[in-house]
């Protein structure tokens, strides 16, 4: 069962990574508190994590700020990623169980049916892959990667079909972890992370 610490996480980090807590805004404890319905000490919980994770910053005398973005990030973040990621990749692919198999077909299904929005779509795919490699130390490694990267990917949303190509790559990856190919679903994350990034620095530049 999710605590209300962990439900304040998550709610916190979506208004950062969607941008309606803007980057460099301050952090209203209080507006916080009533918004979500959450008191004081899960919020706070909530916000140290995010501090952790470097989506909120803190000065003294001063108070809290969502930290902002530079999209020069971008590249060493997928340095890191692409590092990573064919990691996950392999190991999903070689550990994915009955019920992992069942999450990847639907989101295959999805993208074949091409529902959903592109990014919220690349976000519950990389997850469930996360999730299919069954290491929890790479899971959060990689969860805290991905969300710094999908911040800077908000930016570009109104851009966001020049880079269905990319995102298309996920079927190649979806199939290869179904069959149990390691090594192809290793090289197929590896060229996906390099290509997605390729495609949002072009984006980015436009921007």
């Amino acid at each position: 069962m999710q605590s209300l610490a962990d439900k304040a996480y998550h709610e916190i980090r979506g208004l950062i990574v969607s941008l309606e807590l803007a980057p460099g805004a301050v952090i209203d404890e209080r507006e916080l508190i009533g918004r979500l319905e959450i008191g004081r000490t899960p919020v706070r919980e909530a916000l140290r994590r995010l501090a952790q994770e470097r989506l909120v910053e803190v000065y003294p005398r001063r108070g809290m700020f969502v930290t902002g973005v530079d999209v020069r990030e971008l590249a060493r973040l997928s340095e890191v990623r692409a590092v990573l990621e064919p990691e996950a990749a392999r190991l999903a692919a070689e550990r994915a169980t009955d019920a992992d198999r069942a999450e990847l077909a639907l989101l295959l299904s999805e993208l074949d049916a091409g529902a959903g929005e592109l990014i919220d779509l690349d976000e519950r795919i990389h997850r469930a892959v996360y999730r299919a490699a069954h290491n929890d130390l790479l899971e959060a490694t990689l969860e805290q990667y991905y969300v710094l990267a999908l911040r800077i990917w908000s930016i570009a949303l109104d851009r966001a079909r020049e880079l269905e190509e990319a995102v298309e790559a996920h079927r190649a990856l979806l199939e290869a972890i179904h069959d149990g190919d390691g090594e192809r679903a290793a090289a197929t994350m590896r060229a996906h992370v390099e290509n997605f990034e390729q495609a949002m620095h072009r984006v980015l530049l436009t921007v």
